[in-house]
């Protein structure tokens, strides 16, 4: 099927861009293609307002297998591969698609959103980020042509997070006839921080997203900061609107999925692995499921659970931290050096405190979506500790899926502090003695306030889902 084109007249009426479509492609060895389709809170939301709607999806290929789709369907992708959703798939240069991916989103905006950067050496805006900057308003650019050529008279557009930050800006020159909406799903730096960039590209980054008639955020906190730097750098915020949708768990998925089958087997494997105390009763877990994220405070984390078997040796041999650290964004050097990094610290530990019985972390690194549901069912204390992070939706996974209930040991720098933070156990995630001392509570925390905690924690984080995060939005451009 086909897409309307280049009419005002015609087109859909709701459209959403992102970076990362619904679904991916491989080559097979015989030349045909094979279709994965992916998950998340914009799938989800998508699918709320169902397949009868005028919706078209535009996406970028990420690699070879996506780019021979869009050259074998123009870009319009079949919809028996995309769940009958209407995909369109924009095949940007190679070179151009890497600049502006890892070149600026994933190495200059996500480290300002993070706060992530050794000030004392880095970031360098150089004649290099130039020539990335200008490939980055290209990608962006090549969306709001792709968009404006989609979109019917008066359409909705949901642009998506800090790939596509110009868009908005661009879409409104082309098209202003449409209302537009960009979500941000990072943290927003701080005035000082997000002045670490140059004095032009903060400009455009801030009049890009004061194109759309609303930007949205995860947090207020977020919102806040924001709309600081707006009025610090431009004298105010236009007439943009903006909004704040705290994107929640999808409960009635997580519970359906993680009593799977595949589920079963893995809970089988990890009991086996944890085993039981010197004393004959079941060990207790510390669970935590993250991507090799600088952000994510893995290290910090780990350190921190050596502190606790040192200063807390009780525990020695009666608890089992569950790490599952998947490896994320393995073509930046710094990325893979923090997964190198992760191994190492979990090995030292398993040495230093092993015994033949006992191994103290159980780490697993390739990605497993049923695996990472069993640990979320066993678990007795979850640690989501990031320095940064916009929501972190694993610290509102565990608390809906844990059979036993658990304690949730939660970084204040986690967007999901303004929701959880009540019932959590907060820590500051650079302190790794508090955090062990946390670790500790949660541990020793009773099995009846253990489940009062879960009930709020899991009340809180299912009160958005992704259904309802997605058509709200959608409601608000009306407003």
């Amino acid at each position: 099927m086909g897409f309307s084109q280049g009419g005002q007249g015609q087109g859909a009426r709701i459209l959403v861009a992102s970076n990362r479509g619904p679904v991916s492609y491989d080559v097979q060895k015989d030349g045909t293609l094979q279709a994965r389709r992916g998950g998340g809170g914009l799938v989800s939301g998508l699918s709320a307002i169902g397949p009868d709607t005028d919706a078209v999806w535009v996406c970028a290929a990420l690699g070879d297998g996506d780019r021979e789709a869009v050259r074998r369907t123009g870009g319009a992708l079949p919809q028996e591969d995309t769940g009958d959703q209407r995909v369109r798939m924009l095949d940007i240069p190679p070179e151009v698609y890497a600049d502006a991916y890892n070149g600026i989103a994933n190495s200059v905006l996500w480290f300002v959103h993070h706060m992530l950067y050794q000030t004392p050496l880095e970031p360098v805006f150089d004649t290099e980020f130039r020539t990335r900057w200008a490939a980055y308003e290209s990608y962006n650019a090549a969306f709001a042509r792709a968009l404006a050529d989609e979109a019917a008279e008066g359409a909705a557009v949901l642009v998506q997070d800090y790939h596509l930050a110009l868009v908005p800006g661009l879409l409104r020159a082309l098209r202003p006839d449409l209302r537009i909406g960009h979500f941000s799903h990072t943290p927003w730096a701080p005035v000082d921080y997000f002045r670490l960039l140059p004095d032009d590209v903060a400009e455009q980054l801030l009049k890009g997203i004061l194109g759309a008639d609303r930007a949205a955020f995860l947090t207020h906190r977020w919102a806040d900061a924001f709309t600081a730097c707006c009025e610090e750098i431009l004298g105010g915020t236009g007439g943009t609107r903006i909004g704040v949708h705290g994107l929640g768990a999808d409960a009635g998925f997580l519970r359906e999925r993680s009593h799977r089958a595949d589920v079963e087997e893995r809970m089988t494997a990890l009991r086996e692995q944890i085993g039981t105390a010197p004393d004959g009763g079941p060990r207790r877990t510390v669970v935590r499921v993250d991507r090799t994220e600088l952000s994510k405070n893995i290290v910090r984390g780990l350190l921190a659970y050596r502190d606790l078997l040192e200063r807390y040796p009780e525990w020695r041999g009666r608890v089992v931290h569950i790490a599952f650290a998947y490896p994320s964004r393995q073509d930046l050097a710094v990325y893979r050096e923090y997964t190198e990094e992760v191994s190492r610290v979990a090995g030292e530990i398993n040495g230093a405190y092993g015994t033949e019985g006992w191994t103290p972390v159980v780490l697993h690194v390739k990605d497993d979506f049923a695996r990472s549901l069993a640990a979320y069912r066993l678990a007795d204390v979850a640690l989501v500790n990031p320095v940064r992070d916009g929501m972190n939706l694993v610290a509102k996974e565990i608390p809906v899926v844990s059979d036993q209930g658990c304690v949730l040991v939660l970084s204040r720098e986690a967007g999901a502090f303004e929701e959880l933070g009540e019932h959590s156990l907060t820590v500051n995630p650079y302190d790794v003695t508090a955090t062990a001392d946390a670790l500790h509570r949660g541990l020793s925390t009773p099995d009846a306030e253990r489940a009062e905690r879960t009930k709020h924690l899991a009340a809180a984080a299912t009160a958005l889902p992704p259904d309802r995060w997605f058509l709200d939005q959608l409601r608000a451009l009306d407003d």
